[in-house]
């Protein structure tokens, strides 16, 4: 069909915002580290959800365990406190370790009584295995690159095959960064909220990749090697909103990354580490207020923030494919990316 005649759908009805990214949602930043080094394929990507101290003061925030085969850091604590209190670093899985520490130093160069008259604070450290393009036995990723992320944060966020998303696969083919934005109208006061998304795709198998509806996976994979082994892939996705909600709703919001997951293609295979994180930038948590005197939508107005949220990670998923370039990494492997693929098919 030709490089030129392919587009990136549109995913659904809801409006996207300026940029169709998290950072519609005013006050989140992102950053890369992309390693680029023959068998070193990897990197850092930092999701910032303010410009402010986040140790002391916090956001609402909560997890969604789809499939658990992960080896994420900080879920526990955002599960049993319901709150953010780092920036979100995405890396490799053999990275965790490195970033964490990084994490802690970062924290405590703003807070330096943390661990001693102030409690520890609990970096949130998310990953996917790239070992199928970078040499994750190098152990690549230092401290450092999680400071280059951190410097490298803006609202304009490169996609695709950046940051932590270099070396990753989507579907058999390039993967890694993608990002979305969906704006709603909640109730009938004309409350206007942005849901952004920021996915890290490294999941699917190519035969069940499915485009905005459509089965494209049958016809990419009938012109390629079979390949029957199982979807061992991983997807962490990010989902900001500026709407007002609390822990326990987020949680429901978070839930609903599945559902753009889903139409997609995925299965959530038993090897698979799918994890949503969702939080809300409306109101901060000062750290030791005695009560907290937040403004809350009530549940019954959430269902177009859940549609919100299924579209964008959806649309960063499919951002993400039509984002990367092709990449050659470890031992001459190679992972070409979906618009090369798409433009040898007949029109």
């Amino acid at each position: 069909m030709g490089a030129s005649a392919i587009s990136v759908p549109h995913i659904g009805r809801l409006a996207a915002g300026p940029r169709n990214c998290i950072t519609d949602v005013e006050g989140v930043r992102v950053g890369h580290c992309t390693l680029d080094d023959g068998p070193v394929q990897t990197g850092v990507t930092v999701v910032s959800p303010h410009g402010g101290n986040l140790f002391t003061h916090k956001l609402p925030a909560a997890a969604a365990v789809i499939n658990g085969f992960g080896k994420s850091v900080g879920l526990v604590q955002v599960e049993e406190l319901g709150t953010l209190e780092t920036p979100i670093a995405l890396t490799n899985t053999f990275a965790v370790g490195a970033i964490v520490t990084a994490q802690v130093r970062h924290a405590l160069q703003a807070n330096p009584e943390i661990g001693r008259s102030l409690p520890t604070v609990n970096p949130l450290v998310m990953e996917c295995f790239d070992g199928y393009l970078n040499d994750m036995h190098a152990f690549a990723v230092q401290e450092s690159h999680f400071r280059q992320a951190l410097d490298a944060l803006s609202t304009e966020v490169p996609q695709g095959a950046v940051g932590a998303g270099r070396g990753m696969s989507c579907f058999e083919m390039k993967g890694g960064i993608g990002s979305a934005s969906r704006q709603v109208e909640v109730g009938a006061g004309g409350n206007r909220f942005t849901v952004g998304a920021l996915v890290l795709a490294n999941f699917g198998k190519l035969p069940e990749l499915i485009l905005d509806g459509r089965p494209v996976g049958r016809a990419l994979a009938a012109d390629a090697a079979s390949d029957t082994s199982p979807e061992k892939g991983s997807i962490i996705m990010v989902i900001a909103t500026d709407a007002p909600l609390d822990a326990r709703q987020l949680k429901r919001l978070a839930v609903r990354a599945g559902a753009g997951l889903a139409r997609t293609g995925s299965a959530y295979g038993h090897g698979s580490g799918d994890i949503a994180l969702a939080f809300s930038t409306a109101q901060q948590i000062e750290a030791g207020s005695a009560c907290l005197n937040m403004a809350l939508l009530q549940d019954h107005l959430l269902d177009p923030l859940f549609h919100a949220a299924a579209d964008s990670v959806e649309q960063a998923i499919v951002n993400a494919l039509f984002a990367a370039q092709t990449v050659r990494g470890r031992d001459g492997r190679v992972r070409e990316c979906l618009r090369e693929r798409l433009a040898r098919l007949p029109s």
